[in-house]
């Protein structure tokens, strides 16, 4: 059975590559733009959906088994959502609001199972408390290019890992995609792992 992520996060590519789970990456070019009114969870919920749906709505044999996989992330603090900061003065602002705050990331995770259609969506919560930062860390850390494509500015698997001090929840859905529940949805699709997926790289 064919895996399909609608994304063209290096990051979610590496989570599922590390995971031993084969796929082929198609992005797709949907507008981000938040509706008015619109929560935190409907934005990566509705994004994530229509990810997964053009992806197939571009594929070349939908009657093949294929699974096709959506994901959209933010980061969120009393009601206020954080995409990507796009720059370094934006970066500032953003990790200045997190400062010693807890806030939550939330990831909207589509999936859909061809050829019926089967359709999974559903969002996944973590809570990040961070570290109180001077200044200087601050100007120092969004003057890398690290914070300019993560939402909310960061990244826990890079140089801001010793921003956090602790997480409630799944450490890989601040990555970007939550493994473990992505893995159960897989399943629940049909999907199993073959041998030659789980082999470790370098294995004979």
């Amino acid at each position: 059975m064919k895996l399909i992520l609608a994304s063209a996060s290096p990051r979610r590519a590496e989570i599922l590559r590390t995971a031993g789970i084969r796929f082929e990456v198609m992005v797709t070019a949907e507008d981000e733009t938040r509706r008015p009114g619109e929560t935190g969870q409907a934005l990566v919920l509705r994004l994530a959906e229509a990810k997964a749906r053009a992806a197939v709505a571009g594929l070349k044999s939908p009657r093949q088994p294929t699974i096709v996989i959506g994901a959209d992330t933010v980061v969120e603090l009393d009601g206020e959502i954080f995409g990507k900061p796009g720059s370094a003065r934006v970066a500032g602002e953003m990790l200045r609001k997190l400062s010693a705050r807890t806030h939550r990331v939330l990831t909207g995770l589509a999936v859909i199972g061809l050829p019926e259609g089967e359709t999974r969506v559903e969002l996944e919560t973590t809570e990040v408390h961070f570290a109180s930062l001077g200044a200087e860390e601050i100007e120092q850390y969004a003057a890398t290019d690290e914070p300019l494509d993560k939402a909310g500015a960061y990244a826990i698997q890079g140089i801001a890992g010793r921003f956090v001090e602790r997480i409630e929840g799944c450490y890989f859905n601040v990555v970007g995609l939550p493994l473990a529940r992505l893995y159960r949805i897989l399943k629940e699709l049909g999907w199993r792992p073959s041998v030659q997926d789980q082999k470790i790289e370098g294995d004979p």
